[in-house]
């Protein structure tokens, strides 16, 4: 059995109890500190998980000092990425980080950069990424079966939970995000965003919105490739919603996270022309089988995988972060300009992009 990686977590709140949960279970990993400024969020951890040995810290700085620390995940408020990822590269140690990577593009570069320059692995938590049902869809579109790729839409609503941090759009929308890239292969290129604040109006917030934080958005993504996605996001609905479809000329790949019988199904069906009309043929519904390991625990491992061996994720790197929150500052330009088209800049490194025919 190789030794375990010695890390840090940055956060004990609602994630970070699930990613102490995770480190603790899995034998390559060696939990050695814990900080939060909240001290009653430790004493919680320490209640719930036998913390024997584990340091216990308000302060980052401190745990940062551990001997021999060699990776550190942050699971804290997006607004105090940088500055604690950044900290963590200067230490030498590779970051897992929660996404957002940062709130502006030019920091998250600022970041990848670092990475580099010490020749540490930065890697996101992008969980959907390692989600069984979101990797079989990508092993799906890639055959072929749905045809000429026309649209996809997508809803993540609910009533609740609210954020102080960020808005409706950087908390739900980077999920659907992350997943139409692991599908499509391609960023959006032009976005628009309209949305509506009723909760949180006020104009000081860690975005700069002079709106507040939008509580209720309607997203439109356009891609390269002509295919147009419209996304649905709110934490102000009862109506609870963890849907994402893509449509084909042959058929449509749904994925419903609620559907815990067949989150994954393949619904095939096309037009065809019967005189003037055009009508439904070739109907069918196949659920596709999914991989049912917890995809936080497989994040944990890909990132110790990466830091053991130094070499950088293939599935969820800095740059991919980077170009994530590049996607969502130009969804908030638009959102901010009610609507306006705003143009995407390519941040993800050419070498790293992944096409489609």
């Amino acid at each position: 059995m190789p030794k375990p990686v010695k890390l840090a977590i940055f956060g004990a709140g609602r994630w970070g109890n699930h990613l102490v949960r995770n480190v603790l279970a899995h034998p390559e990993a060696e939990l050695v500190a814990i900080a939060d400024p909240q001290t009653t969020m430790l004493h919680s951890l320490a209640d719930r998980y036998d913390l024997t040995g584990i340091r216990l810290s308000p302060d980052p700085a401190s745990a940062l000092q551990y001997p021999d620390l060699e990776a550190v995940i942050v699971a804290t408020p997006a607004v105090t990425h940088f500055d604690l990822i950044r900290a963590a590269l200067e230490r030498g140690c590779h970051v897992l980080a929660e996404k957002p990577l940062t709130l502006e593009p030019e920091a998250s570069v600022a970041l990848c950069q670092l990475a580099e320059a010490q020749q540490r692995q930065l890697v996101l938590d992008h969980t959907y990424l390692f989600n069984g049902a979101v990797r079989q869809g990508q092993a799906t579109v890639e055959t072929g079966v749905l045809g000429e790729l026309r649209y996809g839409y997508a809803a993540r609503t609910h009533l609740g939970p609210v954020r102080q941090d960020v808005d409706a759009l950087w908390d739900l929308a980077i999920h659907d995000l992350a997943i139409f890239y692991s599908w499509l292969g391609e960023m959006p290129v032009r976005v628009r965003a309209e949305g509506r604040t009723w909760l949180q109006p006020r104009p000081e917030n860690p975005l700069g919105s002079p709106a507040g934080l939008a509580d209720w958005v309607q997203a439109t993504l356009e891609y390269a490739s002509g295919l147009v996605v419209t996304l649905h996001l709110s934490w102000l609905n009862p109506d609870k919603q963890r849907r994402l479809v893509l449509v084909g000329s042959q058929g449509s790949l749904i994925f419903d996270e609620l559907r815990t019988d067949a989150p994954l199904v393949l619904q095939r069906g096309r037009l065809e022309p019967r005189g003037a009309q055009f009508v439904p043929a070739q109907q069918s519904t196949e659920a596709i089988a999914v991989s049912p390991s917890e995809p936080l625990y497989q994040v944990c491992d890909h990132f110790l995988h990466c830091a053991r061996h130094n070499v950088p994720s293939a599935v969820s790197s800095g740059w991919l972060g980077a170009q994530l929150v590049a996607v969502l500052r130009s969804l908030s330009d638009s959102l901010h300009r009610e609507g306006q088209t705003v143009s995407v800049p390519a941040i993800l490194p050419e070498g790293l992009r992944r096409g489609r025919e």
